[in-house]
């Protein structure tokens, strides 16, 4: 009967058999087919006449159930049942077998025991107690019961079969056995005597016992949780039990006992206890196995998915046991199944547990040697790795190579707890002490996103362990700044600026330099402080690249002289890329941003980017696409701001960002989120709260003055008022007076007038209009003059003229979203003062530049604007999406800008981690969906887009 169609009650042997006579019902669940075997056997038995039937199948399959089940029908059918069980602690035992048949023969002091057990050496012909049982046979019908016949002994197995040989047509003896894995009741011993006899005259008959089917495994969830489970709770069942009744039984009952519905809400729970339930099987398995089948079970859950079994067994050393009775055994257990010529562990719990029961010591020198012996046998990189991250250190030289490049393959799949595990590894190798600090310092810049308090710790020591070292020339030399740079880079100012006062009595005359300019880069209190030791200035026009860059951030934020900070930026970023420090670049970065000059800026970020990839630090590119995200907004290039925001969160992960740099990225959020028109996610992050420290950052105040807007938009004039001054009062304690970097005073100001305080709205007027002007740039001092047009009582045409005055400015400037904001407020000036058709160019102008962003704050402004000479419904001509620009996939956008903006193959890969073929093949799916010819086109078909595009050359 096929095994879909059994039945899924249990039969009971007896109606006056009770269903758990036999010990759990649910094992007979499916087995009908096999109970009518048994059926067969008895009635046959019954008559006179002898069978034989073996059933097999894998540990906790229902073949011991059965016979067991087989034996209490023959006892109540009036037939003499001998019983035996082999086990593998008695496999050694000469007769253990057939000890147990004759003892229920004619009980412990027998005759016949006697016989079997004062006899050595083979058996002879018959062998003892043969003559016996069949004598008695012909008294009575006789059922043979022998249980796992895989752990007989090898005299009680050879006595089984000189049985079986002596069974003729009319001898009433019949024998029942099960066994596990492929091992039959039956097969001849090559080595016994050979016994003529009528064989082929009786029945012998094996037959598998198969797992449950999903009806079977319902049937077995509805019995012991007493309801039925669901469809995908039975699914994910029977997928972890293999539809083993035994470990199916079990786990339910745990499962159960936890008090957990059978629904697929609790499959993690399932699968947890499964995993338990499988791993407790797999040690009661194992007891008895000989020494060297367990150690190369060992191996196998080791390497066994890596080598062939026959290395497998060299490795545990099993030399003794032929291949073939090794497979053959473990195969018996149910634990293993071959493909090919490898040997794999059945279940992932097995294999663990397998692992876990072993001493620790000897696990890890399995695991070195195993990853010895793969490496030389070519298994790849990422696989011996694996081996070796749970090895004892090996002190070969290719050791810490393979340990570096299994770091990068992880970072490339984002996996930064493996990629952190690979170089804590590779520490554990005998490494000199240049080699050693090295490793430390780039396994510090991963932990940054994995484990950032690791991180920053072990940036301390590295900084601690260069300060201790008195050596000038010692290795570590350098590397102490690096870390102090690098712990600067995931945001915590304060520890860079403690730091590296710290360490600057000890540094030699390079190291002084810079760590001079990290110390005042990241000074975010009043210069007034006490300063133990004390710190030199920075010179009014340093040389060294790194203190020009501090220097240039200094004259930035003091919104002083731009002509110097413009010399002295452009100094810092000077030379190669790793040549200076990372953080007074970036600083330098976000100068020549403040003085207008983005093209070098962004020039500038790119190149530290592709640097700080082929490093793997993280945390500086995530600081790098932050400040190139807000240059993107500045430009009016909403999608590529956006990118840049999603590059900067995949490159380091908010959770990862240190409190202090975390209100940055929120403010670039903000801002973003209320350009490209969704205030209710603005909203939500202006409310979120921020970790605790966040408070104590230098973008702290960027923070309040995004939310700040957000209140203005949600007309919260008192709450705008409030958040603006705060801002202010921060900026104006550390002497930052530039409005290019956070202009807070028109907003302050706004807000004072709506509220009815006309003379403070006026003084931050003027304030905004002075600190503009000083600085000097065209986006300062348009950007004031367009932010504090309203604070004046201007009549119609000098309104006109101010909003000209401010467009005009900003025409000339990076600052492409401020100018379109201007001349959508001189569209509003023009119509009111009767101008209709300047204030019409105005609003095309506007139109055609937003077209590509409909749902923008801007275009949105655009829209409610009435202009007499043009319909507001109606776009002008020009104002289309490039055809195709939306039919490009994210990556193929970001592809396409980096081309535009100059950069070759090369250099594109390396920023976006990718081959130059997947380059090549982006742009050239770029080009044919845009319908252009090259970047000489894509280049114009951009600046048409989103305005001017900076070039990297």
């Amino acid at each position: 009967m096929p095994r879909s169609k059994a039945r899924n009650h249990p039969t009971t042997c007896t109606p006056q058999c009770a269903p758990d006579a036999h010990g759990d019902p649910t094992m007979l669940l499916e087995c009908g087919r096999e109970q009518r075997l048994i059926g067969d056997l008895l009635h046959r038995l019954g008559q006179g006449r002898p069978s034989v039937l073996s059933l097999t199948g894998r540990p906790g399959h229902a073949q011991n159930a059965l016979v067991r089940w087989g034996a209490c029908r023959a006892r109540h059918d009036g037939l003499r049942v001998l019983r035996a069980q082999a086990t593998p602690a008695e496999r050694e035992l000469r007769y253990g077998a057939v000890l147990q048949l004759l003892a229920a023969l004619d009980g412990p002091h027998g005759s016949t025991l006697d016989a079997v057990i004062g006899h050595d050496g083979p058996p002879p012909l018959p062998a003892p107690g043969i003559e016996e049982v069949l004598r008695r046979a012909g008294t009575a019908p006789t059922l043979v019961v022998v249980e796992d016949v895989q752990w007989l002994d090898p005299a009680s197995l050879t006595w089984l079969q000189i049985l079986l040989r002596h069974l003729g047509p009319d001898t009433p003896l019949a024998v029942l056995a099960s066994s596990c894995g492929d091992t039959m009741a039956f097969d001849t011993d090559p080595n016994a005597p050979t016994v003529p006899g009528p064989r082929d005259t009786v029945p012998v008959r094996c037959f598998v016992v198969p797992a449950l089917t999903d009806r079977g495994v319902a049937a077995t969830v509805r019995a012991v949780c007493g309801t039925p489970g669901d469809e995908e709770f039975i699914a994910a069942l029977t997928s972890a039990t293999a539809g083993n009744p035994a470990i199916l039984r079990d786990a339910l009952r745990a499962f159960v006992d936890h008090g957990l519905p059978a629904d697929a809400d609790h499959l993690p729970e399932l699968h947890a206890l499964t995993a338990g339930v499988v791993g407790d099987h797999t040690v009661r398995a194992l007891d008895g196995l000989p020494a060297e089948v367990n150690a190369v079970l060992r191996a196998l859950a080791v390497c066994g998915d890596l080598l062939d079994f026959r290395r497998v067994r060299a490795l545990a050393g099993a030399h003794s046991l032929s291949e073939d009775r090794i497979r053959t055994l473990l195969a018996s257990l149910g634990l293993t199944v071959s493909v090919g010529d490898k040997v794999h562990i059945r279940f992932p719990a097995s294999k663990a547990r397998v692992i876990e029961d072993m001493p620790a010591a000897e696990r890890a020198d399995l695991y070195l040697r195993a990853a010895e012996l793969t490496h030389s046998c070519g298994v790849n990189d990422e696989d011996v790795a694996h081996l070796l991250l749970r090895s004892s250190p090996l002190g070969a030289p290719w050791v810490v190579p393979l340990l570096r490049r299994g770091f990068a393959a992880a970072l490339r799949r984002e996996d930064h707890h493996r990629a952190c595990a690979c170089l804590s590894r590779a520490l554990q190798e005998p490494l000199d002490a240049r080699e050693r600090s090295l490793l430390t310092l780039e396994l510090a810049a991963a932990e940054a996103v994995a484990r950032p308090e690791a991180g920053d710790r072990r940036l301390g020591e590295l900084v601690r362990s260069a300060v201790a070292d008195p050596d000038p020339s010692s290795s570590g030399r350098g590397l102490g700044v690096r870390a102090i740079d690098l712990g600067f880079a995931r945001g915590n100012s304060e520890w860079a600026r403690r730091t590296a006062g710290e360490a600057l009595p000890y540094a030699g005359p390079a190291d002084r330099e810079e760590l001079v300019a990290l110390f005042w880069l990241a000074a975010v209190r009043d210069d007034d402080a006490p300063m133990i030791p004390v710190v030199p200035r920075l010179p009014d026009r340093p040389v060294p690249p790194a203190q020009a860059g501090a220097r240039a951030w200094q004259l930035a934020t003091a919104g002083e002289d731009a002509d110097k900070a413009r010399k002295l930026a452009r100094i810092a970023l000077t030379g190669g890329a790793n040549e200076s420090l990372m953080m007074p670049k970036l600083a330098a970065c976000a100068a020549l941003f403040a003085t207008d000059d983005n093209d070098e800026a962004v020039h500038g970020l790119d190149t530290m980017l592709t640097a700080a990839r082929s490093a793997h630090l993280r945390s500086m590119a995530a600081r790098i696409f932050n400040l190139r995200a807000r240059m993107h907004l500045c430009a009016a290039r909403l999608e590529a701001a956006e990118r840049d925001l999603d590059s900067a969160e995949r490159a380091l992960p908010p959770a990862s960002w240190h409190p202090r740099a975390l209100p940055n990225l929120i403010a670039t959020r903000i801002l973003v989120s209320m350009e490209t028109g969704r205030p209710d996610r603005a909203r939500q992050l202006a409310e979120a709260p921020v970790p605790a420290g966040g408070e104590e950052g230098v973008w702290w105040p960027a923070l309040l003055l995004a939310r700040a807007r957000v209140a203005a938009d949600d007309g919260d004039w008192e709450e705008a008022l409030r958040l603006s001054r705060e801002c202010g009062r921060w900026l104006l304690r550390r002497h930052w007076a530039n409005p290019a970097l956070l202009s807070w005073r028109p907003l302050a100001a706004e807000a004072c007038l709506k509220l009815g305080d006309v003379t403070e709205a006026r003084r931050l007027r003027d304030e905004e209009l002075f600190f503009a002007d000083r600085w000097g740039t065209a986006s300062a001092r348009g950007i004031a003059r367009l932010t504090t047009r309203r604070l004046f009582d201007d009549d119609g045409d000098r309104a006109v003229r101010r909003i000209r005055e401010a467009a005009a400015l900003l025409s000339d400037s990076p600052a492409r979203l401020a100018y379109l904001w201007s001349r959508l407020s001189q569209a509003g000036a023009e119509t009111a003062h009767g101008d209709t058709a300047a204030a019409a160019r105005s609003w095309q102008e506007v139109a055609r530049m937003t077209a590509a962003h409909p749902t923008s704050r801007l275009a949105t402004a655009a829209r409610t604007l009435t202009v007499p000479s043009v319909p507001v419904a109606t776009a002008p001509p020009t104002a289309v999406v490039p055809p195709g620009w939306r039919d490009l996939s994210e990556a193929e956008k970001d592809t396409v800008l980096l081309a535009a903006r100059g950069h070759g193959n090369r250099q594109i890969a390396e920023q976006l981690a990718v081959s130059r073929r997947t380059v090549e093949l982006r742009l050239s799916n770029a080009y044919r969906k845009l319908r252009i010819g090259g970047r000489k086109e894509l280049y114009l078909l951009l600046e048409a887009l989103e305005g001017p595009v900076a070039d990297a050359s």
